[in-house]
């Protein structure tokens, strides 16, 4: 299993090979050699900057001579104009890994900025947002990061490290009890220690979920409100709780409210709007 190291490593590798490929060559035929620069990355949107502490390992995977002085933190509120990073080095290089930077922060920032708003919403609540594995080929371990940054909180990473059964696993396994048993033999067999979350799409299933139990956590999936509450009376906080399908800001207050313990919103990473981020060169003094 690969770490978040590896994964970054992977994903600079690859954006070099995306944009670089065999050279930058507006850079190489206009800029000399040698030619060093100051560089400055500021902000021309107003949310929660992310990705700050990813430029250095970018910039520093071409060329570590490259002097990076950060003037915010991940999390921070910014505003137009305000300085994000200080760049100082080599023109060619800074140019080169402009882009793949930019793309990184902002794509990061509107995820945490979006996520942020609406953890705000239900701060009066005890319930936590849940992002989802709805995120970017390539790019979930920094769109899952930025979902912390903007105070939401993770759920499983990917298909290894949780056991999900959604209804395509109960329909092909035969029924709920046969998927929590059989998921629940599979771990013993393999020796894993994995949590168990189990989908319910309505109250019939819950109670056969509630009757089997063996699990961790049940996901009530396109629940009313009115329902999500009946539900949550009859789990009587046995088992942890989220709630999903066709939440979002115009109703999230009503669902946290509730009590229940998660919700999971799959537009923090598929549908949030990129945070407006610049680079620009400065003279040498």
């Amino acid at each position: 299993m690969t770490n978040k190291a590896d994964h970054f490593a992977n994903f600079i590798k690859t954006a070099i090979a995306e944009d670089i490929a065999e050279g930058d060559h507006s850079s190489l035929s206009t800029i000399p050699e040698t030619s060093t620069v100051k560089a400055l990355i500021i902000s021309k949107d107003t949310g929660i900057i992310a990705g700050v502490n990813r430029v250095g390992d970018i910039f520093h995977s071409l060329d570590k001579s490259i002097q990076i002085t950060t003037h915010v933190k991940d999390g921070n509120t910014v505003h137009p104009k305000d300085k994000l990073i200080s760049l100082e080095g080599n023109a060619r290089s800074i140019l080169m890994m402009e882009r793949i930077a930019l793309n990184c922060m902002q794509r990061m920032s509107g995820i945490a900025t979006y996520t942020h708003s609406l953890t705000k919403k239900i701060s009066h609540t005890s319930t936590k947002i849940l992002d989802t594995r709805k995120t970017s080929p390539g790019l979930r371990f920094i769109e899952k990061e930025a979902v912390v940054i903007g105070g939401g909180v993770n759920h499983r990473m990917g298909l290894y490290d949780m056991i999900m059964i959604k209804d395509n696993h109960i329909d092909f396994s035969g029924g709920i009890e046969n998927a929590i048993l059989n998921a629940n033999q599979y771990l013993a067999d393999k020796k894993l220690n994995l949590k168990i979350e189990i989908e319910v799409r309505n109250f019939e299933e819950l109670d056969e979920v509630l009757k089997t139990g063996k699990v961790h956590r049940i996901m009530l999936d396109n629940f009313s409100v009115s329902d999500l509450k009946t539900a949550l009376q009859k789990i009587s906080k046995k088992f942890e709780t989220e709630a999903s399908g066709g939440i979002n800001e115009n109703n999230l207050v009503a669902y946290a409210e509730t009590g229940v313990d998660y919700i999971s919103i799959g537009a923090l990473t598929h549908s949030v709007k990129n945070f407006d981020i610049s680079l620009i060169a400065q003279k040498n003094d």
